[in-house]
C-alpha cells in the first residue's frame, strides 16, 4: 500500500528524546532548588555517567526499545549480528542475499547485539519472511559495541529486508555502526500489483525508507540513550536510487549517503524503459550470427551498453533484460499489453504487446506523469558518493549514473557530489566469480567510498575529485576483493 504524501507520522525530531529530556529538566536550577555551579557539574557528570552504564553491556535495555509505528516487532539477544551468525541463527534470509556478492567476500565476526524484526502497517502481503505475509517489513540490528551512528538502506531490485546482510551490514556492524533496513513495501516479480495507479509502488519505497529512518533514529536513541551522530544511507540498485531520492527530498535526515549504481528515473529519460527494449529487438540478431550480427552489435552499443561488455550479454539477456523491461513497464505503464500481466516473455518483435517493441516516447503522457512521481532532480542537499561500474549491462553507465552526474551538477549541487567510475565492474558482483580475469568487484569500491564520506563528514576531507577509478597493474581477483584506492583518471 502507498502511503499518501505528507500522512508519515513525526516519529523523531532533533529534539531530545525523552530520557535525555527527563535528564536536563532535572539539572534545571530554579529558586527553590539552587545549586552552585560546581554542584551542577557534578551532578551532570553522575549522570551522564549513570545513562553511560546503563547503554552499555551485552544487549542492555532490550525491553525499552520500541520502533515507532511498528504494528509488530520481535527482539532478540545474539551474540552475533553479522551473517556469521545470523545465518545459523536464523536472524537473516540468505535466499535475499543470494548472487550479489563474491564467493570469497570476508565475513567479520564478533558483533553482539540486538537485533529486532517487525513490520509497519500496510495491506500488501508479497513478503513472506517469518510467516507474517505483510509488507513493509524491517529488521534493526543494534550492536553493543557502538560508534554513535547509523546506516539505513533499502533493498536492491524487489528483494526483502536481508538483501543487504553480505554487501553492506555485515561491514557497517563490524565498524560499529547500528543498522536498518526495510524491504521498501513490496517485493518480488509481482510488486506491481501494489498500489491503485501507475507508480505507487515505486513510490512506496521511497515513503518506506523515511519512514524507517526516523524510527530507526528514534530506537537508536532509546538503546543508547542518544540520538545517533551521524546517519547514512546506502544502497544499491533500486536501494542506490532510494538514496539519491531520500538526500533530495529529505536531506534533514541524513548526513550523507553513498549510491551504489543507483537505478534513473527521468520523466524524459533516460531510463530502464529506453534502452532495454532497444537491447531485447537487437540482441536475438546478434546472438544469431550472420549478415545482422554486426549491425545488432553496433545497435546495442548506441542503445548504451558499451564495446567490451559483450560476454556479459548472453547471462543479461537470460536473466535480467526481458524480465526486468516487463515488470517495471507493467508498475509505470500497465496498458501498453491490454488486460495481459507483463507482457509476453522473449516475446519476437511484431508479436502485440512486445516489450521489444516498446517505445517510451510514443507513449500517453500519463506513462510520463507516472515517472514523474518517482523521477530524481539532482538537487542532493547533504554530500553523496555514487559509483558505478564501466561494464554494468543492466543499467548502462552512459545511461544512468554519468547522466546523474550532470543532473547534480546542471542543480548547482557538484560541491556535494563524488562520482566514481569503477573500472571493469558490473551489476551484481557475483559475476566476478565466473569472470575473474575480466570483472572488478564493486563492493570494496563501496567501502572505500564510504570510508570516504566519514572522513568528509566528521574531519571535513574532501574526497578524491569525481574519475574513473582505473584497475591496478598486476592485481589478481584477491587484490581487488580486498581493496580499492579511489584514484585513477580525471
Amino acid at each position: 500500500m502507498r502511503l499518501a504524501r505528507g500522512s508519515t507520522p513525526r516519529l523523531w525530531s532533533r529534539g531530545a528524546p525523552a530520557a535525555l529530556a527527563l535528564t536536563a529538566l532535572a539539572l534545571t536550577s530554579s529558586p527553590a532548588t539552587a545549586t552552585t555551579g560546581a554542584a551542577a557539574t557534578a551532578a551532570a557528570t553522575a549522570t551522564t555517567a549513570s545513562a553511560a552504564a546503563v547503554a552499555t553491556g551485552h544487549c542492555a535495555r532490550l525491553a525499552r526499545v520500541r520502533v515507532p509505528g511498528a504494528e509488530r516487532q520481535r527482539a532478540a539477544c545474539l551474540t552475533e549480528l553479522t551473517t556469521a551468525g545470523t545465518v545459523a541463527s536464523g536472524h537473516t534470509d540468505p535466499a535475499d542475499w543470494a548472487g550479489l556478492t563474491p564467493k570469497d567476500l570476508t565475513v567479520p565476526r564478533g558483533v553482539p547485539g540486538i537485533q529486532i524484526d517487525g513490520y509497519f502497517p500496510d495491506t500488501s502481503t508479497t513478503n513472506t519472511n517469518h510467516g507474517w505475509n505483510h509488507d513493509a517489513q524491517f529488521v534493526l540490528r543494534l550492536p553493543d559495541r557502538w560508534n554513535g551512528g547509523l546506516v539505513v538502506a533499502g533493498t536492491p531490485g524487489n528483494r526483502e529486508q536481508y538483501a543487504n546482510d553480505r554487501a553492506i551490514a555485515d561491514w557497517v556492524l563490524a565498524r560499529g555502526y547500528a543498522y536498518a533496513a526495510t524491504d521498501k513495501g513490496n517485493t518480488g516479480l509481482a510488486f506491481h500489483r501494489d498500489g491503485s495507479a501507475p507508480g505507487d509502488a515505486i513510490a512506496e519505497w521511497n515513503h518506506r525508507l523515511t519512514q524507517l529512518t526516523r524510527a530507526a533514529r528514534a530506537a537508536v536513541a532509546q538503546r543508547y540513550l542518544r540520538p545517533p551522530s551521524r546517519t547514512l544511507a546506502t544502497g544499491m540498485s533500486n536501494g542506490g536510487y532510494l538514496v539519491r531520492w531520500q538526500l533530495e527530498n529529505h536531506p534533514e535526515l541524513y548526513d550523507g549517503g553513498v549510491d551504489w549504481e543507483g537505478t534513473l528515473w527521468r520523466a524524459d529519460g533516460p531510463t530502464l524503459l529506453h534502452f532495454l527494449p532497444q537491447a531485447l529487438r537487437a540482441y536475438p540478431r546478434y546472438a544469431a550470427g550472420g549478415e545482422d550480427a554486426e549491425r545488432a552489435r553496433a545497435a546495442l552499443h548506441a542503445a548504451g551498453f558499451p564495446a567490451g561488455s559483450e560476454f556479459l550479454w548472453p547471462y543479461h539477456h537470460q536473466v535480467y533484460w526481458d524480465l526486468t523491461q516487463r515488470v517495471y513497464r507493467e508498475e509505470l505503464d500497465p496498458g501498453y499489453d491490454g488486460a495481459a500481466e507483463a507482457g509476453t516473455p522473449y516475446c519476437a518483435p511484431g508479436t502485440p504487446g512486445c516489450d521489444a517493441d516498446y517505445d517510451y516516447a510514443a507513449r500517453p503522457d500519463e506513462v510520463r506523469r507516472a515517472v514523474a512521481e518517482i523521477a530524481l532532480t539532482g538537487r542532493i542537499g547533504k554530500p553523496l558518493i555514487t559509483l558505478h561500474g564501466t561494464l554494468d549491462v543492466l543499467l548502462p553507465i552512459g545511461r544512468d549514473s554519468d547522466v546523474y552526474a550532470r543532473m547534480v551538477d546542471d542543480a548547482g549541487r557538484g560541491r556535494l557530489h563524488r562520482y566514481y567510475r569503477i573500472e571493469d565492474g558490473t551489476h551484481t558482483d557475483a559475476l566476478v566469480d565466473a569472470f575473474p580475469d575480466r570483472l572488478r568487484p564493486l563492493t570494496p569500491c563501496h567501502r572505500s567510498a564510504f570510508t570516504a564520506l566519514e572522513s568528509w563528514l566528521t574531519q571535513g576531507h574532501r574526497p578524491p575529485a569525481s574519475r574513473t577509478v582505473t584497475r591496478p597493474a598486476g592485481a589478481d581477483a584477491v587484490d581487488l576483493l580486498t581493496s580499492c584506492a579511489l584514484s585513477g583518471r580525471r
